[in-house]
Parts: structure tokens; sequence; C-alpha cells
């Protein structure tokens, strides 16, 4: 396991992102864009789930926020808000099966710039697998 200290988080995953193969499955309570500031780290780390999308990854996501929906959909990212009276507040991405991150970070400027986050990276194969059938499930919702 690695820990991923505040605004380390799109510097250690914008890589690991740009190495996807098969699929990215996240589950995430705050996604934001920034199509005004293509420069901020929360928007560079935006566009390496795009360039995963153009090379064949199957990215999906769950959120609260119907907005964000609205905006992934036509970059070819499949998101959906969760269809329950129940909060999700959870944060996870996990990459090819391989890779888990899982922590505090939303999707946000303030999360990746003046927030106090952490999160985990790494590659343990039993979490992976209970996280993704609780992906799966979630998003049959």
């Amino acid at each position: 396991m690695d820990v991923i200290i505040g605004k380390q988080f799109p510097e250690k995953l914008i890589p690991i992102i740009d190495e996807s193969k098969k699929s990215i499955k996240i589950i995430v309570f705050d996604w934001r864009w920034y199509p005004n500031d293509a420069g901020s780290p929360a928007q560079l780390f935006n566009q390496a789930f795009v360039r995963a999308v153009r090379r064949g990854v199957d990215v999906r996501a769950i959120t609260n926020f119907e907005g964000i929906v609205k905006t992934l959909a036509p970059l070819g990212i499949k998101a959906k808000k969760l269809n329950s009276k129940n909060l999700l507040h959870a944060k996870f991405i996990i990459i090819d099966d391989y890779f888990l991150v899982l922590g505090s970070h939303n999707f946000t400027q303030n999360a990746f710039s003046s927030n106090y986050e952490a999160s985990l990276i790494g590659e343990d194969a039993e979490a992976i697998k209970k996280l993704s059938n609780f992906f799966e499930t979630l998003w049959l919702l």
C-alpha cells in the first residue's frame, strides 16, 4: 500500500489511469469538472479518464449528483447517480481489477489543493474483489 496525501492524488494517479487497459470503476461522492481551468490539477486528472475512454477502457462511475453524470456522458464515461434514498459517501477507484485507490479524496479542486485528504493505493486482490462486488451491486440499483 502507498499513502497519498492531499495534492499528491492527481500526480500519483494520472500515470496509472494513463496505463489502464480494460476497466475503471469509480465510486465518488463529489466529482467536479473545470472546463475553464484546463491546467488545474483537478481538470488534468479528469482528462486522464477521457484519454482512457478514447483508448477503449470501460470507465464507469457512480456518484451522488446528476450534474456530473450529464457532464460525463458525452465524453463516453458511463455514469449514474445512485438511485437510493441513502447517501453515497464512499470514494474508491478500481483500475483493471488490479489497482485499488481508497480514501477521502473527492474529485474536486479543493480536495487536490487545500483540503486535508488521505487515500491509499494498492494491489489487494481480496479488497478489490469485495469492492468490485459492492460497485456492481450499486450499479444495478
